[in-house]
């Protein structure tokens, strides 16, 4: 019996770490991260939410039958979005703030599913990870601040570098504070964690809810 190859996989990203996960699940797939301008306030669960679908509808070739998977992380301590700090007094400022308290890390998943003619399904999902950081004094600031590892990053750290030496207590999924929350992405498209041997059909799981773009 014969079945047809799942579509190749894009990642509208250029995210080193979502690269990472990808590649380390074994999931085939390119990268294409187009620029499109980003919410940075609102409600956070929809900034996710939208930001993640932007990158995703950018990143879709007209006419190519692809799955496209947009992602959006963000920090958020007491319904305030802390983004990617711009400078060292900015970062100073956003890991003071959330030394000794408990933020959350919310990504906003986007995956297009496009059958090369006129048909795209879209399917949306949100994961949420608890992240309790311990007090944050001069001497732990400024070491961590030294490391530069607050570039390019939300909430100005990383999980998975020198930034775990902040974190007393993770509630929830750790990749999905790296950037790319498995669990729903593996809930959404389930064929992609299949073996290769191409034992499940294409195409997105029969279980998922799709909205249907023409």
């Amino acid at each position: 019996m014969t079945t047809t190859p799942r579509p190749p996989l894009v990642l509208a990203s250029r995210s080193p770490q979502r690269r990472a996960i990808l590649e380390r699940l074994e999931v085939a797939f390119t990268v294409r991260a187009p620029d499109v301008p980003e919410l940075a306030d609102g409600d956070p669960e929809e900034v996710a939410r939208e930001n993640a679908l932007r990158k995703a509808r950018a990143a879709l070739r007209p006419g190519a039958a692809e799955a496209v998977l947009g992602c959006d992380t963000i920090v958020v301590l007491d319904g305030t979005i802390y983004g990617k700090p711009p400078d060292e007094p900015a970062a100073r400022a956003t890991l003071t703030a959330l030394g000794g308290r408990t933020h959350e890390v919310i990504s906003g998943i986007a995956l297009l599913f496009a059958d090369g003619r006129s048909e795209v399904l879209e399917r949306m999902a949100v994961a949420r990870t608890r992240v309790t950081f311990r007090p944050i004094d001069e001497e732990l600031l400024d070491w961590y601040v030294g490391t530069e590892e607050w570039r390019g990053r939300s909430g100005g750290y990383a999980i998975q570098g020198a930034g775990e030496k902040l974190a007393l207590k993770i509630d929830g999924e750790v990749e999905n504070v790296v950037g790319l929350p498995v669990a729903a992405l593996r809930d959404m498209y389930p064929e992609l964690f299949y073996d290769r041997a191409g034992r499940k059909q294409y195409g997105p799981s029969k279980n998922a809810k799709w909205t249907r773009k023409k």
